[in-house]
């Protein structure tokens, strides 16, 4: 091993080399002693970054799936059930880049990308070294407890050692002082400290709270897994999702739905944006269409890379944990990617303004988001041959159309269809 290498941070050039060593089958002890570096660094960046290619059509694993008398009903109880391993996949080098049984193989594949490694490994650490580990609801829980203690004289190893649940070092508390994180909150600056005149202050001040994200949802879910999967499963319906709103802080917000194919959009009425009003919308949404139509219309979910819609895991997930739907998300500050659903939101904004209080505009709930879609999806459409989304749901889906049409979209007459903001006036 190259010593003067075993220490830095792995390169772009290495992690290429780290793919064609997993291409060729080697050993990670192998791809380590080529690149200079330890057999766990190489183990930790493979199975750090390794994504999801193929999901396995099984609810479960089996070594028996071939001769299956159970018609591929997997359970953990089934007493056929052998669970599948792949020394390749699940030991050594750990993906399934170069593997010859690639074409044959029905269980679960994992590629390793050198390039989308990096780029992980370059925000990773971008946002490692910028702000505070510290959301505003914590640093004022944590200023209520401390500025007491050192008005009372104490300092803040003493603190730490009273007040071991802080989970923090003693150097990173001395450093959230010098800071001044704390100061709005709760007056406390560094001399408040009883040694702050013998510290060296830090070059830079933290001038915000800044939770680091955890992006480890995206893996295997990014736009380029999105195509690789279309490109798998060309036939699958894609709805696309978003949220519609005009106050950040008031709502109503709306959460878009655009099933691509019928080209209807769908919208659900929520008085808060969080992840998890988002994830109980997406089980609306299943409990609006039943559990069959839903996998059958929903197949896949393609939305954005906001905060409210990070449960990806819950989301494509029902209440009994089966898979109901596959979530992918488009590239940053890339919205045309489901640009089908931006033009609808277009239409709808006709009805909604930018700018506007949308209660005071008539929006008080769901009936009234249902009035409106009403007239969005009754609209002639060009390309749809001057038919609206409702008569090609109804000609060519019309199990789904009478769903929605039980919830409350029905069809306008094209002379009536009102596209205004006084269509919700009472």
């Amino acid at each position: 091993m190259n010593h003067s290498n075993a220490f830095s941070h792995l390169t772009l050039e290495e992690r290429r080399i780290i793919l064609t060593g997993i291409s060729n089958g080697s050993t990670k002890s192998a791809i380590a002693k080529t690149i200079g570096k330890d057999r766990s660094t190489v183990a930790k960046e493979i199975r750090l970054h390794r994504t999801l290619s193929h999901k396995c059509k099984m609810p479960l694993e089996c070594n028996h799936y071939r001769k299956c008398v159970h018609g591929r009903q997997c359970t953990p109880d089934c007493p056929e059930y052998s669970p599948f391993r792949c020394s390749r996949r699940d030991r050594s080098p750990g993906a399934c880049n170069g593997c010859s049984n690639w074409s044959r193989c029905r269980f679960n594949k994992f590629r390793y990308s050198p390039e989308d490694a990096h780029l992980d490994y370059r925000s990773t650490l971008v946002d490692a070294r910028r702000g505070v580990n510290l959301t505003v609801q914590e640093a004022i829980s944590m200023a209520s407890l401390i500025a007491p203690l050192l008005r009372q004289g104490l300092s803040p190893y003493q603190i730490l050692a009273i007040h071991p649940e802080l989970n923090i070092s003693e150097k990173t508390l001395y450093n959230y002082i010098e800071s001044g994180v704390f100061r709005e909150i709760a007056g406390i600056t560094s001399l408040d400290l009883r040694r702050q005149v013998s510290r060296k202050l830090p070059k830079k001040k933290a001038q915000v709270y800044k939770k680091r994200a955890d992006r480890s949802y995206l893996r295997g879910r990014t736009y380029k897994d999105y195509l690789a999967y279309l490109s798998q499963y060309p036939d699958v319906f894609v709805v696309q999702m978003d949220t519609v709103y005009n106050d950040g802080s008031n709502g109503p917000f709306l959460q878009t739905f655009k099933f691509v194919q019928a080209g209807l959009l769908f919208a659900l009425y929520h008085e808060e944006k969080t992840a998890s009003a988002m994830k109980d919308g997406v089980g609306l949404l299943e409990s609006i269409l039943g559990p069959s139509l839903f996998r059958k219309y929903v197949h896949v979910l393609l939305t954005d890379r906001g905060p409210e819609f990070s449960l990806a895991d819950a989301m494509e997930h029902g209440a009994d944990r089966s898979l109901r739907t596959r979530v992918f998300y488009c590239d940053p500050m890339q919205s045309g990617q489901k640009g089908t659903l931006e033009n609808k939101h277009i239409e709808l904004r006709y009805i909604l303004p930018k700018g506007t209080n949308l209660k005071a505009l008539g929006l008080h709930g769901q009936d009234d988001l249902n009035l409106a879609l009403s007239h969005v999806d009754s609209a002639p459409v060009e390309l749809l041959g001057g038919k609206s989304p409702l008569e090609l749901t109804d000609f060519m889906y019309h199990d789904l159309y009478e769903k929605l049409y039980a919830f409350g979209i029905r069809p306008i007459d094209k002379d009536q269809v009102i596209l205004k903001p006084y269509l919700l006036k009472k």
